[in-house]
C-alpha cells in the first residue's frame, strides 16, 4: 500500500528537516523551504504563524519521531540478517548512514544534531525541542534493547552510548568524507552491547 501523500504543511516540515540537516539552521530560510516543498510562499505564514522558529522546532520534532519510528525497522533488519542482538540493532542503525553516504555523498547529517549545534540561530525553544527529540529516540532504543535481553537498569545508558557514538561518527564521516568512523563504532561497540545481554542472563 503506497504511503499517503504529504499535505503542504507536512511537506514544509519535511523540507525544513532536509535543509537543516544539509545546511544548518542559520542557512535555512523560509523562502528556501517553500521552494524545496513546492509550496506557495504565502502558505508559510498561514501554517507557521510563529515564523521560522516554529518551523524549525517542528522539523526537529519530526526528525525525532522519524528516528524513533526507524527503531522497529532496524529491529526487523537485524532479525532478517540473523542478528537479533543489541550489536545487530546498532549495526542496522549505522548501516542507514553508510548506505546513504555511499549513494548520495556526505552532504547531510542529522537535523536534530544540526539544530543543536547551530544554537545561536535556533534559540532555547529549539534546543528544548532537540532535547525532547533525543529523549524520544533514546527511550525507544532503550525499549528495544530491553526486548533483546538487556537489563532495564542498563538499557537507558547503553541507548545513550549508541546514539552518542552514532552522532559523533556521522560528524567525523562528513568531515573526512569517509565512513571509517561509522564502521569503527559499530565494530568496537558490538562486544560491549552484546555482553550486556550475557550479563543480564547471569544475574537472573
Amino acid at each position: 500500500m503506497p504511503a499517503p501523500e504529504r499535505g503542504p504543511r507536512e511537506r514544509m516540515v519535511f523540507s525544513a528537516a532536509q535543509l537543516i540537516r544539509r545546511d544548518g539552521v542559520g542557512a535555512t530560510g523560509m523562502r528556501e523551504v517553500a521552494a524545496h516543498a513546492g509550496a506557495p510562499r504565502g502558505s508559510l505564514q498561514h501554517y507557521f504563524p510563529g515564523g521560522k522558529q516554529q518551523l524549525v522546532n517542528e522539523a526537529v520534532e519530526w526528525a525525532g519521531r522519524y528516528a524513533g519510528r526507524r527503531v522497529a525497522r532496524f529491529l526487523d533488519e537485524s532479525a532478517k540478517a540473523g542478528e537479533p542482538t543489541p550489536a545487530g540493532l546498532f549495526a542496522a542503525m549505522v548501516r542507514q548512514w553508510t548506505d546513504e553516504y555511499a549513494a548520495s555523498g556526505f552532504a547531510a547529517g542529522c537535523p536534530v544534531a544540526a539544530a543543536t549545534v547551530d544554537c545561536a540561530a535556533s534559540g532555547d525553544a529549539t534546543r528544548e525541542a532537540a532535547a525532547a527529540a533525543f529523549a524520544t529516540w533514546t527511550g525507544l532504543v532503550a525499549e528495544a534493547l530491553t526486548g533483546l535481553g538487556v537489563p532495564a537498569a542498563r538499557a537507558g545508558s547503553l541507548a545513550t552510548l549508541m546514539i552518542s557514538a552514532l552522532e559523533g561518527a556521522i560528524l567525523i564521516a562528513r568531515a573526512e568524507r569517509d565512513v571509517r568512523a561509522l564502521t569503527t563504532v559499530a565494530t568496537e561497540l558490538a562486544p560491549l552491547l552484546d555482553a550486556a545481554v550475557a550479563s543480564g542472563a547471569a544475574q537472573r
